[in-house]
Order: structure tokens, then sequence, then C-alpha cells
């Protein structure tokens, strides 16, 4: 019997990333990615027993938070103070 499978881009889109992974998917090199892990704007890893794997959402979080040169992107909120 022949098991017929997917496309790889009809797969399952993965939720964990790898480090390199993770900074590709922000646009950066994976050195500038652990520069901005060490200073917190970018998350810290969860631990897979040995492995090291970056949360999508969590990522995409700490990406919308980074800094915009344009206003109409930035948190109308952010300014507001209660």
């Amino acid at each position: 019997m022949t098991v017929l499978r997917a496309p790889k881009h009809y797969r399952i889109q993965p939720r964990g990333l790898s480090r390199v992974e993770a900074a590709d998917y922000i646009g950066v090199s994976p050195t500038t990615f652990d520069k901005l892990v060490a200073d917190g704007r970018m998350p810290t890893p969860k631990h897979i027993n040995a492995r090291n794997v970056w949360d999508v959402r969590q990522l995409d979080l700490a990406f919308e938070g980074l800094p915009s040169d344009d206003p109409d992107l930035e948190d109308p909120f952010s300014a507001v103070r209660l």
C-alpha cells in the first residue's frame, strides 16, 4: 500500500522553532536574535528535553512590541496613563 503525503507547504506549521528558525522567522541573523533574547526584546526558549524551542506566538507578541518608524502601527493606547 502506498502512503500519500501532502507536499511540505501543505503540512501543519510548527508551533515551536529552533534558534535558527526563530531568527529567520523574525528576519534577523542568529547572532542578532541571541542579542535580542539576551536584552529581553525576544522571549526565552521553552525546553523540550535537550532542545531549546521558541514559541511562535511569543515571538509574534515580542515582534509586535518592537519599535516602528510608522506611527500608524504604534499602539494608540500606549500613551494613556491610568
